[in-house]
């Protein structure tokens, strides 16, 4: 979680050309990113599959105005509006970009292809009819602001007590790590957004950095059965917080144009 979802990257570049802001090939560059390729298939008049330049000028052509993006996980729809169908395909690629303007959203299917030794990644996006509800469980910036701090300073404190991996010295020097490349030029969000959008994203990462260490060592210093559960009790809400503290950072731009 780390990393930019794909559908993070659909959304705050797309919405960044929609918006006018780059042009054409840089967004559809800026998605693709370390992939081969992006796809996008059952677009409305388009019998094949279409490449990502083409199909962001179709969806406008449609009426899309911009770009939502969803993350959801077993039992909190984040992000999404329905129909059951595009629910359960967004659930099991546990992301999802969702139209606004127009009534249609986009799940991506990633796979590698190659030979062996040369593998690469090839990713279809699958464009399907969506309910025009709003997005479930999206807070405002501010308020997914205060609940990461929040939860983000819980968090740490059990953890710390527990001596759990990921709240001592390898987390700090890998957060350090993370903090030297993102100074070193990566562009957190596309141009347009507002830079408390970029700060929430920044913070969300910067947690979700924390979580996957915790997770990749295993128990940690958590030996006991109590001692665990707690643990898993401190990551569980604020996995969630960060889920959507990185929602709200993405869709702050269609946000702000709804509100007027």
């Amino acid at each position: 979680m780390l990393s930019e979802p794909r559908s993070g990257r659909l959304a705050a570049w797309g919405n960044a050309l929609l918006a006018g802001l780059v042009s054409p090939d840089d967004a559809a560059s800026a998605i693709v990113g370390e992939d081969a390729v992006h796809r996008v298939e059952g677009l409305p008049g388009e019998s094949a599959p279409v490449g990502l330049t083409l199909a962001l000028g179709r969806l406008r052509t449609l009426g899309v105005t911009g770009l939502r993006v969803a993350l959801p996980a077993p039992g909190h729809p984040l992000g999404l509006s329905g129909p059951p169908e595009f629910n359960a395909r967004a659930l099991d690629a546990e992301e999802a970009v969702v139209c606004y303007g127009a009534a249609f959203g986009l799940v991506p299917s990633v796979a590698d292809a190659g030979p062996e030794g040369d593998l690469h990644v090839e990713v279809v996006w699958q464009c399907l009819p969506v309910r025009e509800a709003p997005p479930a469980d999206v807070p405002s910036l501010g308020e997914a602001e205060r609940e990461l701090a929040e939860a983000l300073r819980e968090a740490t404190g059990v953890l710390s007590r527990l001596d759990v991996a990921g709240s001592g010295p390898v987390a700090e020097a890998a957060i350090d790590a993370y903090r030297a490349r993102a100074e070193a030029g990566r562009e957190v969000l596309a141009p347009g957004y507002p830079p408390r959008a970029v700060r929430v994203l920044e913070m969300a990462q910067r947690v979700a950095l924390l979580l996957s260490l915790a997770h990749e060592n295993g128990h940690g210093g958590a030996v006991s059965a109590s001692e665990m559960a707690a643990r898993a009790q401190a990551l569980r809400p604020v996995e969630r917080t960060a889920r959507r503290a990185q929602v709200a950072a993405y869709n702050s731009v269609v946000e702000q144009r709804e509100r007027g």
